[in-house]
C-alpha cells in the first residue's frame, strides 16, 4: 500500500489564496457592487477576490493531484542582494537622487545572482534609470530629485 503525497507548498498556498479570497468577499460583502459599467465600491475588490479564488482553487488542485516536488535549500546570496538593494534605494532617493540611486539598486541587485555579468549589467542599469527618470520625473511630474545637487 503507498501512501499519497501531496504538493504541500502548492497546496498550502492555494488554500491562503482561497482564505484571503474569502475574507475580502466577508469585508465587502455590504458594499455595493454595481455593474462593469457602474462600478461600486464593492466592484473592483470583489473582482481582485474572484481572481484570487481563482489562482487558489488552481493551485490547491494541483498541490492535490501533483506528488511533492521536494523544496529547493534557501539561497542567501538573493535574499540579502536583492534586500540590500531595496535597502540601497531607500537610504539613497533623498539624498543621491533618483538617477544615483536607480543605479545603485540596479547594480546591487545584480550581486544577487552568479550569472549577472557587469559589463551587461552597466549598460542596462543606465537604461532603466534613464527610463525611470523619464517616466517618474518627466512623464508623471512627480517632486523627485533627478541629482543629489
Amino acid at each position: 500500500m503507498t501512501t499519497r503525497r501531496f504538493d504541500w507548498p502548492d497546496l498550502l498556498f492555494g488554500l491562503f489564496l482561497i482564505a484571503v479570497a474569502a475574507g475580502t468577499f466577508a469585508a465587502t460583502w455590504r458594499l455595493a457592487g454595481g455593474s462593469a459599467a457602474d462600478m461600486g465600491p464593492g466592484y473592483m475588490p470583489r473582482a481582485i477576490a474572484l481572481a484570487l479564488l481563482g489562482f487558489g482553487l488552481f493551485f490547491a488542485g494541483r498541490g492535490l493531484l501533483r506528488g511533492h516536488a521536494g523544496i529547493p535549500r534557501v539561497q542567501l546570496r538573493p535574499i540579502l542582494g536583492v534586500g540590500a538593494s531595496v535597502g540601497a534605494f531607500a537610504l539613497l532617493i533623498e539624498g543621491a537622487g533618483l538617477a544615483a540611486a536607480s543605479l545603485a539598486a540596479i547594480l546591487i541587485a545584480a550581486c544577487a545572482s552568479r550569472e549577472s555579468r557587469f559589463l551587461e549589467v552597466i549598460p542596462f542599469g543606465l537604461v532603466i534609470t534613464a527610463g525611470a527618470v523619464l517616466l517618474f520625473v518627466k512623464a508623471l511630474a512627480l517632486p523627485v530629485a533627478i541629482w543629489p545637487w
